[in-house]
């Protein structure tokens, strides 16, 4: 048990298991940060509140020694108790999660297009639980929803057939909506097609490899 009444979550092995969808700054970031920069890390109270398992908050670094940092804590805590705006943290550089660059150049140049990953798409359920690899995929004109965060690629994902059991493929559960990155952290054999245009389908043949083939698509689909 901690004696601050909190522990910081080591984020390696969440980005490890969502390396699409789980931001993580990289090692030329990291070797930058040093007193006066604003880093994010996740804190758990110690023993675990009702209110959220976890919380991310800013700490304003002062000092830094290799690995090892301190500095002072940025966010008021909703539900950690015994921990405030202002308290001293000590951590360690992988326990960064994001970067706050007060440094105009700094931020222009680790711009990142992370952010990608959360467009949208349409993919079936076996694919997007681990069930089954994608086998087709195509890409039709994208849906415009306003009050979407993020847009649609267009992109729709069909699990492969052969990696379903008859109950499974008889089942045949409508598509989810999701951020094209959680496909991808299930299976992102097919990532390097995702900038073929409207119009474009693949389909699994051996292994990983993707033929692309005919789509027929609606008139008003393009």
């Amino acid at each position: 048990m901690s004696d601050a009444g909190y522990e910081l979550d080591d984020p390696r092995p969440i980005r490890r298991e969502a390396p699409y969808t789980f931001y993580l700054p990289g090692n030329e970031q990291l070797e930058e940060v040093a007193a006066g920069v604003l880093v994010q890390l996740i804190f758990r109270a110690v023993p675990p509140t009702e209110t959220y398992g976890a919380e991310r908050m800013w700490v304003e670094v002062d000092h830094r020694d290799g690995e090892v940092l301190s500095g002072v804590l940025d966010n008021e805590p909703v539900d950690i108790p015994g921990l405030a705006r202002g308290d001293r943290v000590a951590f360690r550089l992988h326990h960064i999660i994001d970067i706050d660059w007060d440094d105009p150049a700094q931020k222009e140049r680790f711009r990142t297009d992370f952010n990608n990953w959360f467009a949208r798409c349409f993919v079936d359920k076996a694919v997007l639980e681990g069930r089954a690899r994608a086998g087709f995929l195509y890409r039709e004109q994208p849906e415009h929803k306003e009050s979407d965060r993020y847009p649609d690629t267009g992109w729709r994902i069909r699990a492969d057939v052969d990696e379903l059991s008859d109950e499974e493929y008889n089942e045949n559960p409508s598509p989810s909506y999701v951020a094209i990155g959680a496909v991808l952290n299930r299976d992102d054999s097919f990532v390097d097609l995702l900038s073929a245009p409207v119009g474009s389908a693949f389909l699994r043949g051996e292994g990983n490899n993707y033929e692309p083939t005919d789509l027929e698509l609606d008139e008003d689909e393009g």
